[in-house]
């Protein structure tokens, strides 16, 4: 069987770097909020050339706090891509905000830049824009609206560690990135975590207080806060695997270079250009007969995923709360796969992989 995705095949290179980490971590006796976390934060900061990371327990979170740390009020209309994972837009709701969905561009599955002005209103306050399957989205247009509109833009960076646009790290074109670590990431942890990034220092110290309870000096509260702090531990494991991220992002490009190459035209393969480094958190096709072509994969003992099966406006949770109609992230929605294209895989597997589809 060839799996989706092998977590420990993925995480098998670091094991041993693991438990010397986790030994550290157990020795030290200090467990929240620790060394761990600061040199995390400050590592990953680094690498984006930024002045502030800072820990949290999930990207959910990263999300939430981002916005309510940007200081807009509750009521607020904010920006997203109708076709995103529906943690985007929970955060929103989380925050007592209201999203706004802009259809994404069919080619690339980002928002699409040309569909964002005519959502905003006088209500709007934020972008949250989402750097879906490891893609940066175009951010020059995007940059410029919320300029010129004077909006708090939010990168949703979940999928897409390493990914550039132009040569630029996607969650540094904005006022917050906010980042996921789940375990499938390309940077992932054995566990949730998430951190956001921001050159802002009030945002910074807003983000710090928001994560511990609304504090920052123990015991004294000056937000309504959350208990919401990177693991040392998982801090500690991230920063492994933080060295070797070129190098698992560069790995993910190879296989997707076999895919791209390779595959018959009948799927619709992702879209390439020299202005974007992508980083392939997700490969997906695009497949009119999508379901019948995932059972056929399972047959052959090739396992498949759908990012995502409903889209957000169609999911139960959202009744009442998101209107209209969507109709091509409904067309994604309806056609997406995603293959295998994991850290844990090699490019025999790949070209496995094409075989049987190239036959179907």
């Amino acid at each position: 069987m060839i799996y989706y995705e092998n977590l420990f095949n993925s995480n098998k290179k670091f094991v041993e770097e693991f438990r010397i980490k986790f030994n550290d971590v157990l020795n030290s006796g200090w467990f929240i909020l620790g060394n761990e976390v600061k040199n995390f934060e400050n590592e990953f900061a680094s690498m984006h050339n930024v002045k502030h990371c800072v820990g949290v327990a999930s990207g959910l979170d990263a999300l939430t706090i981002s916005l309510l740390a940007s200081g807009i009020p509750e009521g607020s209309e904010v920006l997203v891509p109708s076709n995103t994972y529906i943690a985007t837009i929970l955060s929103i709701l989380h925050a007592k905000m209201k999203p706004v969905l802009v259809e994404p561009d069919i080619k690339t599955y980002n928002i699409d830049p040309n569909k964002i002005e005519e959502k905003i209103s006088s209500k709007t306050k934020a972008i949250m824009i989402v750097h879906l399957y490891g893609k940066s989205c175009e951010m020059d247009p995007i940059v410029e609206l919320f300029k010129k509109y004077n909006l708090v833009l939010i990168e949703d960076c979940a999928q897409s560690h390493g990914a550039k646009y132009k040569g630029k790290l996607t969650g540094t074109f904005g006022d917050f990135g906010a980042f996921s670590f789940y375990p499938t990431k390309n940077l992932g942890a054995l566990g949730d975590a998430g951190a956001v990034i921001s050159n802002n220092d009030e945002y910074a110290d807003r983000l710090i207080k928001f994560r511990n309870y609304g504090s920052s000096k123990k015991y004294y509260n000056e937000l309504v806060g959350f208990n919401s702090r990177l693991d040392e531990i998982q801090a500690a494991l991230l920063s492994v695997k933080l060295k070797y991220l070129d190098e698992i992002n560069n790995h993910k490009r190879k296989l997707a270079k076999i895919y791209l190459e390779n595959l018959k035209d009948d799927f619709i393969k992702p879209v390439v250009d020299e202005n974007y480094f992508d980083v392939y958190h997700i490969f997906n096709i695009r497949h009119n007969k999508r379901d019948q072509l995932k059972e056929y994969l399972l047959t052959h003992k090739i396992q498949t995923e759908i990012h995502y099966p409903v889209p957000p406006h169609k999911q139960q949770a959202m009744q009442g709360i998101i209107f209209g109609e969507y109709p091509i992230s409904e067309e994604i929605h309806n056609t997406t796969l995603s293959l295998p294209c994991s850290f844990g895989h090699s490019e025999e597997e790949i070209y496995r992989v094409v075989e049987v589809m190239n036959k179907f």
